[in-house]
């Protein structure tokens, strides 16, 4: 159909605008030669665009990001490249104000979603994990806990205390943290019990959707208010849609986490696992890892208003940017970031009510698990890898070179341009490039054997 369009000179109308988030490093670069490969040439979309990129969080003291966040609550859906939280070393190469906060973590608590987050499964890359014959879904609740801490460095001995103090002028609730008799370090984590119960509702309108069991994992055995209070919100949520979750024949199962990193490795998949936040954050890597790569995972932030922000679940790809800097040849693997702007374009379709746009959204709400498959992929995010079937030669998709590319925020000759030397090649069957010709003496490589990975 994409070619049809094309041939005719006309394009998918979107009639809603879509936000951009755009980006830093690598991802800034593919971001740029998606858009102008695969989404400008086919879909007419009013992109509301807003710079993450560091400079420019920097230069706006991260209004920027706050500014991203309200037009996604605007319009409804956005899409985001991924961008650096800044260290001190980060500090330094950028020349920064200051380490300003993760802008992912900002996003997340000005929506107060959910990020739901499922491998994308090929044909051609096999699990690692031999087990794993359907996708595993990861629900990380996106607010407080480690991403919303104080924290204070202590320097001589003295007392720290945990208060509370009413807002009706009633006594107030104090606990001693740790009486510090050297140096030390100290950290305050909240969260609110309204933001938990939109987790628990909505990894529980997830499973229904997608006829999979929940799996809820915390460590109440220790921390016996705080984790307790998330297993005791959850099994009152799960408690209210029994009856709905019984005719669907799903299950809830509540475990430690330890137990459930136990169990999830020796399981078939096929299920939502809900995490909280920082252990959602370590635990989608794993899978990710676990299914192939984690530039083949899709991420999905839902708000209760129902507001939607698509991204790919890997970083910045830093050490491919660095080469590609020094002109250097470079392979990233772009699938994710391709299903971030489908999924994106799909949700905004559903939403207006237009088929045409809804068609671009991947299957399986977000899974290729037949119709996608990798060509050649070296150097994925995360670790390197190539990854080709048999039936490579009958891919099409995007092989391409030399091609320019605006928004690098750091060439020193203030040039726009994808190095000459970015390489990717990405074949999502059913992405608007699938017709693309196959370079003529174009070979797939060689399947991997299990001892060469």
């Amino acid at each position: 159909m994409c070619a049809e369009l094309r041939s005719q000179g006309s394009r998918i109308r979107v009639k809603t605008p879509l936000v951009e988030i755009d980006g830093d490093e690598m991802t800034r670069v593919i971001w740029a030669l998606i858009k102008e490969r695969l989404i400008e040439p086919y879909v007419d979309v009013r992109l509301e665009r807003y710079d993450l990129g560091l400079p420019e969080r920097d230069r706006t003291d991260d209004q920027v990001t706050i500014r991203a966040a309200e037009a996604i609550k605007k319009h409804g859906v956005g899409v985001k490249c991924a961008t650096i939280t800044p260290n001190d070393d980060r500090v330094v190469e950028y020349k920064l104000k200051k380490a300003w906060p993760s802008p992912n973590a900002t996003i997340r608590a000005i929506l107060d979603g959910t990020v739901f987050r499922r491998p994308i499964v090929v044909r051609n890359v096999p699990p690692m994990v031999r087990s794993w014959v359907r996708p595993i879904t990861i629900g990380r609740h996106a607010y407080g806990d480690l991403y919303k801490t104080v924290e204070m460095r202590i320097r001589q001995p003295g007392k720290v205390e945990l208060v509370y103090t009413p807002a009706d002028g009633s006594p107030e609730q104090r606990a001693t943290v740790h009486d510090f008799k050297a140096a030390g370090i100290v950290r305050g984590a909240h969260n609110l019990d309204a933001s938990i119960r939109s987790f628990a509702r909505a990894c529980i309108r997830y499973a229904l959707s997608e006829r999979e069991d929940l799996w809820f994992s915390s460590k109440d055995t220790i921390a016996k208010i705080y984790h307790g209070a998330f297993r005791e919100i959850f099994r009152q949520e799960v408690e209210a849609r029994k009856a709905d979750l019984e005719r669907a024949g799903i299950t809830y199962t509540y475990m430690l986490i330890d137990d459930a990193v136990a169990r999830v490795i020796r399981s078939s998949g096929g299920f939502l696992w809900a995490c909280m936040n920082y252990d959602g954050d370590v635990m989608s890597d794993m899978i990710a890892s676990g299914f192939g790569s984690l530039g083949l995972m899709t991420s999905v932030l839902v708000s209760p208003e129902g507001h939607f922000e698509y991204e790919a679940a890997h970083g910045t790809v830093q050490r491919h940017y660095y080469e590609y800097l020094k002109g250097r040849p470079t392979s990233t693997n772009s699938t994710a970031t391709i299903f971030a702007w489908s999924g994106a374009l799909g949700k905004r379709g559903e939403l207006d009510g237009t088929p045409e746009v809804t068609a671009l959204r991947p299957r399986a709400g977000g899974v290729g698990d037949r119709d996608h498959r990798v060509g050649h992929c070296d150097q994925g995010p995360g670790r390197d890898h190539r990854a080709a079937g048999p039936r490579a030669r009958h891919h099409r998709g995007l092989h391409r070179r030399d091609r320019r590319a605006a928004g690098d925020p750091r060439r020193a000759d203030g040039r726009s341009a994808v190095g000459a030397r970015a390489s990717w090649r990405i074949c999502p069957s059913s992405s608007p490039a699938s017709r693309a010709p196959i370079p003529s003496g174009w070979r797939a490589p060689r399947p991997p054997t299990r001892e060469s990975r």
